[in-house]
C-alpha cells in the first residue's frame, strides 16, 4: 500500500469526518423517499407533475421565468453556452482558466459545440471588471463561477458582480452563472439568491454538490431560453424516460439544507482558524468567504500524507483522504463543510489539531 492509499484508508476508517454531509450511500436515497407516497407518479420524458412542479418551484426560487431539470451540470452548462453563442452568431465564450468546463470536461464545449474559449485573468485570481473589458469584442457570453472552487471558493465582491453585469448588458454580451454552489455564497454577500441571479441571463444550480442530492442540475432563464434548452436536452440524450429518483432527492435535500448555509459558513471560518494556527499550514482564502476553502501544507506531498494519516489514526477525526501536489515542497486539499461538522465532538477536533500542529513542528 502506497502513502496515498494509506492516507485514504486512514480517512475512511475515522469515526468522524469534518467535510460534507455524511456518507454517499443508499441511505441518502432511502431517507429522501421515506415520506413519498408509493402511488406518486413518475415523470415521463420530461413531463408530469413530479418534474414540472419542481422546475416551477426552482424557477421561482431563483427569480427566473422558467427552469428545466438536467441529469448533469455538464450537460446543462454546455447547452446554455451553445444557446447564447447561436443567438449572438459568435462561437466564443469567456470564463476563468480553472472553470469546470476548461479542466474537467475533456473539452466537451469545444469538441461537441465548436466553441472557442477566452480565458479571463490568471489561474490564481478572481475575475474582475478589467478582465471583462479586455475580452475580444465578438465574445458572445461570459461565464462566472460563484464561488470559484479551484482557488479555494474565492468570490468577487458584489459591487464587482454588479459592474460586470451592467457592462455585459450595455455591450450586448450574455452573462451565465455557474452557480453550482451559489447558495453557499449568500451568507458572505448578504443578498438573496434572487438578487444575485438577477445579474445573470441564465443560471445553473447543482442539486448534489452543496445540497447533497444524488445527481442532477437546474438550468434557469427566460421562457425562450428554456424552450431552446429543452430541445438541446433531447439532442444530448438528457430526456431519460424518468428522472424522479433524482428529482425527489433533490427536492428533499434542497428543503433540508437551503437555510443552513450560514451555519456551514460560520463553521468554515472557525475551522480555517484552527488550520492557520498550525505550523506550516495556511488556508486559501485565509478567512473563508463560503463554506469552502483549501488547506495548503508546506511539506512535500508524501510527507504531508504521512502526517495526515497519523493524525487521523490517532484522533479518529477525518481531515482528508487525499492531498494534491502544488510543487516539490507543498501540497493542498479541499475542505467543504456541511451537516457532518455539527456532529463532531469538539474535544476530538481540538485533539486532532493539537496532533497536527505537533507533527508539523516535528
Amino acid at each position: 500500500m502506497n502513502r496515498m492509499e494509506t492516507l485514504k484508508k486512514a480517512f475512511d476508517e475515522t469515526s468522524y469526518q469534518l467535510s460534507g454531509h455524511g456518507p454517499r450511500n443508499a441511505g441518502v436515497l432511502k431517507q429522501a423517499f421515506q415520506k413519498i407516497d408509493e402511488d406518486t407518479k413518475s415523470d415521463i420524458y420530461g413531463t408530469g407533475s413530479s418534474i414540472n412542479d419542481f422546475e416551477d418551484k426552482m424557477a421561482s426560487f431563483l427569480g427566473k421565468e422558467k427552469a428545466v431539470f438536467f441529469p448533469s451540470g455538464t450537460m446543462a452548462q454546455q447547452i446554455a453556452l451553445r444557446i447564447w453563442c447561436d443567438e449572438k452568431g459568435s462561437a466564443k465564450v469567456a470564463y476563468h482558466p480553472l472553470s469546470h468546463l476548461e479542466i474537467h470536461e475533456e473539452d466537451g464545449l469545444k469538441k461537441l459545440h465548436g466553441i472557442e474559449t477566452v480565458l479571463l485573468t490568471d489561474r490564481d485570481s478572481v475575475v474582475q471588471l478589467e478582465d471583462i473589458k479586455s475580452m475580444p469584442g465578438d465574445t458572445a457570453c461570459v461565464l462566472l463561477e460563484l464561488p470559484q472552487r479551484e482557488i479555494g471558493g474565492q468570490l468577487p465582491d458584489f459591487e464587482t458582480l454588479a459592474a460586470i453585469s451592467e457592462y455585459c448588458r450595455e455591450n450586448d454580451i450574455q452573462i451565465h452563472l455557474d452557480g453550482a454552489r451559489i447558495l453557499e455564497t449568500l451568507p458572505f454577500y448578504k443578498k438573496s439568491v434572487k438578487e444575485i441571479c438577477s445579474l445573470f441571463d441564465s443560471v445553473y444550480l447543482s442539486m448534489y454538490k452543496g445540497i447533497g442530492g444524488i445527481a442532477g442540475a437546474i438550468l434557469a432563464g427566460d421562457d425562450d431560453f428554456i424552450k431552446e434548452s429543452k430541445v438541446w436536452k433531447k439532442r444530448h440524450g438528457g430526456d431519460l424516460i424518468s428522472l424522479y429518483p433524482y428529482i425527489f432527492t433533490a427536492d428533499y435535500y434542497f428543503e433540508l439544507r437551503k437555510d443552513k448555509m450560514t451555519d456551514y459558513y460560520e463553521a468554515a471560518k472557525k475551522l480555517a482558524s484552527k488550520y492557520n494556527a498550525c505550523e506550516g499550514i495556511t488556508t486559501l482564502p485565509e478567512v473563508p468567504v463560503s463554506n469552502m476553502f483549501h488547506v495548503h501544507i508546506a511539506k512535500p506531498k508524501e510527507q504531508a500524507a504521512d502526517i495526515l494519516a497519523e493524525v487521523q489514526q490517532e484522533s479518529s477525526i477525518g481531515l482528508t483522504g487525499y492531498v494534491r501536489e502544488i510543487n516539490d515542497a507543498s501540497c493542498y486539499y479541499e475542505v467543504s463543510l456541511g451537516d457532518s461538522y455539527a456532529g463532531v465532538p469538539q474535544d476530538k477536533v481540538e485533539l486532532a489539531f493539537e496532533l497536527l500542529n505537533g507533527k508539523m513542528k516535528a
